[in-house]
């Protein structure tokens, strides 16, 4: 801007801004421990007074067996099986693994917040998707405007209430209203005492006029007949596009079809989960006739619709009383209780501010591969993790009896403590190499 003048209105500054909240997940995520830490922790609790005994043992047998400087050969010994049985190695498997793995699913655009979360991701085995913002762009726009043969209210009229009304709200539908409202011209009025239904619709007062906007439910439940709406329901339904119903004073006056696009790389996500052995679900509060289409055009076979928010978290309990590991994706209000009910939730990066504090990652970029980019990261972390433990408990069944002298009486064989150190240390940086694979 050369020429004129700028006014900004810094949002979020410091700590609160979006670079500090991922500097600050990638700390936490990195000093997390994963489940599996704790198999590590108990065979080292066990471990390490073990081989102390053992090496006061070797000790002792040296001292009273070896002809020459039986007590410089039994103190070698003994210090030789403590330096090469250090667990450094299975200390290190875990943590390594992990920083390695939430670094590099960074810079994928998926932030995993700790260890735990990690793990429970290489488990999952169901994946539940919402629908709107998350399969779709979650960028609807207005596609067409009925208004009831009534005759109550015009096409205009239609819009400014209902955009009075959703200009308080924040459902990704509103925005798309408020915004049509604008691109005609049309004055958004004032409206006042502002209730929102979860999964439902919401109420106000506009100009003294009672406003109901939402889905068929939301107007029975508000004791309004939907019915002279029916024949624009199912034109709306055989185009894959979403209703807003309108009651104006009680009487359904009329609706607003909003269509959203479905994102260009869902169709493909989907295929990779579902050909890495996952099930995926669709789930929405949409009318079914929507979600079967929008099921069917991106390849997922399994549909639950038409679910309010509390349906959401019941279906996803369902899953997982049947056995299942179960990932929840969302990017809303109504999807936050899903996504902490979920063993692994995943929020997508443009999505609200309480839906990615409830999920257990966050994706940020708006593409549903990030997905199985996550779950395939987890997957190969945990095989990393299992080999690292293998490898650190293999490398000291095998190298403490060699330290201990067990090849001296065949081979002549004595590890001296400095060789001892080597293979210790070597060990480690094996563990950690392997950890380092997760880079590529």
């Amino acid at each position: 801007n050369g020429t004129g003048a700028l006014r900004v209105r810094a949002t979020r500054v410091g700590a609160d801004s979006t670079l500090a909240a991922i500097v600050r997940l990638m700390r936490d995520a990195q000093n997390s421990r994963a489940p599996l830490q704790q198999l590590a922790d108990r065979i080292s609790a066990v471990f390490v007074p073990a081989i102390i005994g053992l090496s006061i043992v070797t000790f002792i047998v040296w001292a009273s067996t070896a002809h020459d400087a039986p007590v410089m050969r039994g103190f070698s010994a003994a210090v030789a099986v403590l330096i090469i049985a250090c667990p450094c190695a299975m200390g290190l498997a875990v943590p390594t693994a992990v920083m390695v793995a939430t670094g590099r699913g960074a810079e994928q655009g998926v932030l995993i917040k700790g260890g735990d979360s990690l793990q429970r991701a290489g488990e999952v085995d169901t994946v539940v998707l919402d629908k709107t913002g998350t399969v779709t762009e979650g960028a609807p726009v207005v596609s067409g405007v009925i208004v009831a043969a009534s005759g109550r209210v015009t096409v205009d009229d239609l819009l400014e209430f209902t955009a009075a009304v959703e200009s308080l709200s924040q459902h990704p539908l509103a925005a798309a209203i408020v915004a049509e409202c604008a691109r005609r011209g049309l004055a958004v009025r004032q409206a006042k005492h502002f209730s929102s239904t979860s999964g439902l619709g919401a109420t106000a007062s506009v100009d003294g006029h009672a406003v109901v906007i939402g889905n068929a439910a939301m107007l029975r439940h508000m004791s309004i007949d939907p019915e002279p709406l029916a024949a624009g329901l199912d034109g709306v339904a055989s185009q894959r596009e979403t209703s807003v119903l309108v009651a104006i004073d009680g009487v359904a006056a009329g609706l607003i079809s909003l269509a959203d696009p479905i994102r260009v790389t869902a169709a493909p996500a989907i295929a990779r989960l579902q050909a890495a052995g996952l099930d995926v679900v669709l789930l929405t509060g949409d009318r079914h006739g929507v979600a079967e289409s929008v099921a069917h055009e991106v390849g997922v076979r399994r549909v639950v619709a038409g679910v309010l928010p509390e349906g959401k978290v019941a279906e996803i309990a369902r899953l997982q009383r049947e056995g299942h590991v179960v990932a929840m994706v969302g990017d809303g209000i109504n999807d936050a209780p899903a996504l902490a009910q979920a063993d692994v939730g995943i929020a997508m990066g443009g999505g609200t501010a309480i839906a990615l504090e409830a999920a257990d990652a966050a994706l940020m970029r708006e593409d549903l591969g990030a997905v199985a980019d996550a779950i395939d990261l987890s997957r190969r972390t945990l095989r990393v993790i299992r080999q690292n433990l293998f490898w650190a408990f293999a490398y000291n069944v095998i190298a403490i009896p060699i330290a201990a002298g067990a090849l001296y009486p065949s081979t002549g064989l004595l590890l001296s403590p400095v060789l001892a150190s080597a293979a210790m240390a070597m060990s480690s940086v094996t563990v950690v190499a392997n950890s380092l694979r997760l880079k590529r």
